[in-house]
């Protein structure tokens, strides 16, 4: 088969995006452009590769077969090309990130310059979303997140962890009182997530009660940035991420409450790959920078 390896891309964001004109507007070229690569494509390969009705594109038996060795032609040649290129001036090229905003502010942008610095032919493209990316679908590099990952179909390596502790803003303390005991929070008002059930069950250090503390909140709300903003402006006590709490009580804006009641597990983070991505030396080259950075 005479193939072009952008008609193999190419084919590949069609059956990633669904159809012909997201990948042409993708391209910002016209449908009848994308149309004739599809045609080179089943021409050389001698098959019908995607089924098109009125509601939409799917790919034929050939066709996901096609998918599947198109994907790893393309991947073998980019780790090809960033392997030598990488020998001679270093990794470089785009690198798409899809992160919380919280790892992003506290991780990716304060560690960004010195990431530059190590490597000036790297370019980052920053998504900062608490959703969960489709990344094979938006074409994500890494997505770091916190947390354990469940999936088969990514490679995930550890590059940091953290912790949640329960704050208060000097101005609420000084309006409703400093809690000297998990009981008192009966009186309080607590700030809850909306977005996470989980991040709602606030673990007790005492084994001889109750394992975790049920918040459903005097507030609630899906953001974290928001959350931080809510707990800075004295409207309740909230749990939240040490990265940001801990250079908050330095400053003098947030006060740690009921620490030796509640405790705060190590939660570890992660980068996270799709597996035919991972070895390409420019993402390695930014997750060994990230987990140094968060061990200094």
């Amino acid at each position: 088969m005479q193939l072009q390896l952008d008609d193999v891309a190419l084919f590949a964001r069609i059956a990633e995006l669904g159809t012909l004109s997201a990948a042409a507007r993708e391209r910002d070229v016209p449908v009848s452009q994308v149309t004739r690569s599809l045609a080179r494509l089943e021409a050389a390969s001698g098959v019908r590769l995607l089924h098109r009705t009125t509601h939409g594109l799917s790919l034929t038996d050939e066709g996901d077969t096609f998918l599947a060795y198109g994907r790893r032609l393309l991947d073998t040649t980019a780790e090809l090309d960033s392997e030598l290129s990488g020998k001679i001036s270093g990794p470089s090229g785009w690198v798409r990130i899809s992160v919380s905003p919280l790892l992003a502010e506290c991780v990716v942008a304060p560690s960004l310059c010195g990431l530059y610095q190590r490597h000036p032919k790297l370019q980052l493209d920053i998504s900062a979303d608490d959703r969960m990316a489709d990344m094979a679908r938006e074409g994500i590099d890494i997505a770091i997140r916190s947390g354990t990952p469940n999936s088969d179909t990514v490679v995930a390596r550890q590059i940091g962890e953290h912790g949640r502790t329960l704050y208060a803003a000097p101005a609420y303390l000084a309006a409703f009182g400093t809690p000297n005991h998990p009981d008192d929070l009966k009186r309080h008002r607590l700030i809850a997530s909306s977005a996470s059930p989980t991040l709602n069950r606030w673990t007790l250090a005492d084994k001889s009660g109750p394992p975790e503390l049920q918040v459903s909140g005097h507030t609630r709300t899906d953001n974290t940035a928001l959350l931080l903003a809510l707990v800075l402006q004295g409207v309740g006590i909230a749990r939240i991420n040490d990265m940001y709490g801990v250079p908050l009580v330095r400053e003098g804006r947030l006060v740690p409450v009921l620490q030796d009641h509640f405790s705060s597990p190590s939660i570890p983070i992660y980068a996270v790959m799709l597996q035919e991505r991972h070895r390409l030396p420019k993402i390695r080259a930014c997750i060994d920078y990230w987990e140094q950075w968060m061990a200094r």
